[in-house]
């Protein structure tokens, strides 16, 4: 028998809806620059990943303020990370070892694809900036036997980000906020690839 929900019922459950559309939304961020969608119009869905529109118009819109390389990509430095790459992909073939050369390649990963300024080398409490973030890099590489990684709970970040290589040198990312991590009071804060 069909029932009739009342006024306040339909409230309550659009309510609730509403609730769980910005839970959804606020797990998701843009590809490339990490900024949080808080909403379906706040970006597209192309090819596999989340593309803010506010990154779209970064390169559509004239800024009378802007040098002209501002928006430019750092051709010297995929020029650098790719060589690296292929360093790495050449020496396994070769020995069947890896380089160990994992953090580095996962911080370039950050700082190509997501505008990670990072910090002078040996800088303690994280890697970089991305837009108001203070962003720890973990790499999790085709070596490691859990998709496990430890951060030290004294670290001056907000934001986690981990890369993941596998074998075949591709790599995958995802961003996780630091208050989103397990509570306590070790040394270190563990976070998993797949919570």
């Amino acid at each position: 028998m069909l029932r009739l929900r009342s006024k306040k019922e339909t409230e309550c459950l659009s309510s609730q809806l509403g609730q769980r559309r910005a839970d959804i939304f606020s797990m998701l961020r843009c590809s490339y620059t990490g900024k949080i969608i808080e909403g379906a119009s706040d970006a597209i869905w192309d090819d596999g990943e989340w593309i803010s529109w506010e990154y779209i118009e970064r390169f559509s819109q004239e800024d009378e303020n802007a040098t002209e390389d501002e928006y430019e990509p750092d051709y010297e430095l995929e020029e650098v990370f790719e060589t690296l790459l292929e360093s790495a992909k050449a020496y396994r073939s070769l020995t069947g070892r890896y380089l160990s050369i994992w953090g580095e390649l996962g911080e370039l990963h950050a700082e190509l694809h997501y505008g990670l300024k990072r910090h002078n080398p040996y800088t303690k409490g994280s890697d970089g900036r991305i837009g108001n973030d203070w962003v720890e890099v973990k790499t999790i590489s085709p070596e490691k036997q859990s998709d496990v990684v430890r951060v030290k709970r004294e670290g001056n970040f907000n934001v986690l980000v981990i890369v993941k290589i596998d074998e075949d040198f591709n790599f995958k990312s995802r961003f996780i906020e630091r208050k989103s991590l397990k509570k306590g009071s070790g040394k270190f804060i563990t976070a998993k690839w797949k919570n």
